[in-house]
């Protein structure tokens, strides 16, 4: 993480007066804040791959999902903030963008499976949020809508699933791209509104 977001942080944390915390706080999202549509692409399967055939089998998938996730993510104006384990963290600037790079993601793992064998063939899940974050030098983010997403990838959406939160789904620009079914999860005692979503025939 960047020092000086680190500094601001340790700072924040040692601010007695909750007015100069307020204001430490402002400053924070005045420097590092946006609004963007965030995806998290999860890998299906790590534990039971890794069983079958070994940790480096399954990183040899991984960073094959990398080199197939970044130029795609590119291309619809997206930035990669960071690979962690099997998952890949994006942002956009727009909810439609998030949702075509979910999907031409989804094309192109399926497209390739075809080629190659069972056990290493590729299947992702996708969560959708967007609203306020920092992001911190273009190599980290923080903020709900990187929670609710990676919920939605990660632990919600099945493979081949692209799953978006409801407050994404009311910032698409062009809804009739997509069939969206509503759905609703509860996650901690929370009620997580979200949309199954798949291209429009």
């Amino acid at each position: 993480m960047h020092p000086r977001f680190q500094a601001l942080l340790l700072r924040y944390s040692r601010l007695a007066d909750p007015e100069e915390r307020g204001q430490l706080e402002r400053e924070i999202w005045a420097e590092y804040g946006c609004e963007r549509a965030v995806l998290v692409v999860d890998m299906s399967g790590f534990s039971s791959l890794t069983q079958r055939h070994g940790i480096v089998h399954y990183l040899s998938m991984v960073r094959r999902m990398q080199i197939t996730a970044e130029p795609i993510v590119h291309g619809h104006e997206g930035v990669i903030l960071k690979f962690e384990a099997d998952n890949a963290f994006a942002m956009f600037p727009e909810v439609d963008a998030a949702l075509a790079a979910a999907f031409e993601l989804n094309r192109a793992f399926e497209a390739a499976n075809v080629e190659t064998p069972d056990e290493l063939d590729i299947r992702i899940s996708c969560g959708i949020d967007a609203g306020p974050i920092l992001v911190v030098e273009q190599k980290d983010f923080f903020g709900d809508a990187v929670n609710r997403a990676s919920k939605l990838g990660e632990d919600l959406a099945a493979p081949g699933e692209v799953l978006l939160s409801a407050t994404a789904a009311g910032r698409l620009r062009d809804p009739s791209r997509w069939q969206l079914a509503e759905i609703s999860f509860s996650v901690s005692g929370l009620s997580l509104p979200a949309c199954r979503a798949k291209p429009a025939e």
